[in-house]
């Protein structure tokens, strides 16, 4: 596949003297400062009202509308036995894991729910604060699985290939997982190796007979379509599509708020235990789409500029919206502004960069990998800084 490049960027050549971060920082210096740094921000993330008099005086006191206000989450990790060690070393996860597969950074599902980590909801789960407040989720997105969010938003660091698997329709997990939700999902690489690949349907149209040979006797993955991966790229994964992460890859994950995942073939991998891992052969089988799937192509990405900050379009469908959002302030008075809907709420990922976000009486200092849920209809906001966010919403 010809890399179609990603790198229009939003003045990445600017320095913001205000945070003291840039994209340029080595990966050593961004893991040193952030795991050095962000022990001691977290004790100052909320700051009351008292403090914030020159932040005021800086953007004018006029500006901010009181709404809902924005709160840090920490993650739940997982150990699979294909992660690495990025998201803690690099990522400064503090996550007593190894290897560190993923962290659940937005989710109230209860196989890993993040927890809120700054305001006046901290120590309480995602879960639990929007049971409180359901106004938080806004008028659109609507949860089928009591209270929560529809989506599941994850770091995943593929130290090794990932199984090859699919995930089911919400139809099909409705009728035969006791009314869970299925799984589509959208992958945006954050980095790769060098000569990275993933695994994207079939080459050519398969059948049921073909699929179940070839597991049985390991040949499955001549069949299988592997596509390069290089950093920036976006991949959308519906429901039924056979897929598989490669080693060398760190992506961030938005998905349906669900946990199932049938495994077709494992590499014959023995897990911790020293058992084969447990593949899930009929219902892969019950829900594949047996189709070629042609090379996944990026789309055309248009940057689109507000005072402070930059837009692009990655993915829509009818579970989530996700853009990418750059902010590069180099003076307050450019500072970018920030408010979700009354629609729904949005959750920010930071990929890379630092900055902080504040508004009438709240200020977070944001780092790369944490992750800030901010409540439908919330207040005007502010950030400051040189950052990449994917911005998701439902």
């Amino acid at each position: 596949m010809t890399r179609r490049s990603t790198s229009s960027r939003f003045e990445e050549k600017d320095e913001v003297t205000a945070c003291g971060c840039g994209f340029e920082n080595s990966s050593a210096d961004k893991q040193g400062s952030a795991t050095e740094n962000r022990g001691e921000s977290r004790q100052d993330s909320v700051v009351k009202k008292d403090s914030m008099i020159d932040q005021r005086s800086m953007v004018g006191y006029d500006s901010f509308a009181f709404g809902n206000k924005p709160f840090l989450l920490s993650p739940a990790g997982k150990d699979y036995l294909w992660g690495g060690q990025r998201l803690n070393d690099e990522y400064a996860k503090n996550i007593n894991l190894s290897p560190l597969a993923e962290t659940w950074e937005c989710s109230t599902h209860p196989d890993g729910p993040s927890v809120v980590a700054s305001g006046e909801y901290e120590g309480m789960t995602l879960a639990e604060v929007l049971k409180a407040h359901p106004e938080f989720l806004g008028t659109h997105p609507i949860s089928v699985i009591g209270e929560g969010i529809p989506i599941l938003v994850k770091l995943i660091d593929a130290k090794n290939d990932l199984s090859v698997q699919v995930h089911p329709s919400d139809e099909y997990a409705k009728e035969h997982e006791n009314g869970q939700l299925g799984k589509t999902e959208m992958w945006y690489v954050v980095d790769a190796e060098p000569g990275a690949e993933l695994v994207y349907g079939f080459k050519n149209e398969v059948t049921k007979e073909q699929v179940r040979a070839s597991i049985a006797d390991g040949s499955i993955e001549k069949y299988m379509h592997t596509v390069p991966v290089h950093k920036g790229d976006m991949f959308y994964i519906e429901s039924g599509t056979v897929h598989a992460i490669g080693g060398g890859i760190l992506i961030a994950e938005i998905q349906e708020s669900s946990n199932l995942t049938y495994r077709l073939y494992d590499y014959n991998r023995i897990d911790k235990n020293g058992r084969l891992r447990e593949l899930h052969i009929e219902k892969a089988l019950d829900v594949m789409n047996y189709s070629s799937s042609a090379e996944p192509r990026q789309p055309m990405r248009k940057l689109q500029y507000k005072p402070g900050s930059a837009y692009e379009l990655l993915s829509r469908c009818k579970y989530f919206q996700v853009e990418r959002m750059l902010v590069n302030t180099e003076r307050i008075k450019t500072m970018a502004e920030f408010q979700s809907s009354d629609t729904s709420f949005e959750v920010l990922l930071c990929i890379d960069g630092c900055g902080v976000m504040f508004g009438e009486d709240v200020s977070i200092n944001i780092f790369r990998g944490d992750c800030i849920f901010v409540p439908a209809n919330s207040e005007k906001l502010k950030i400051h800084g040189k950052a990449e966010f994917l911005r998701i919403s439902c």
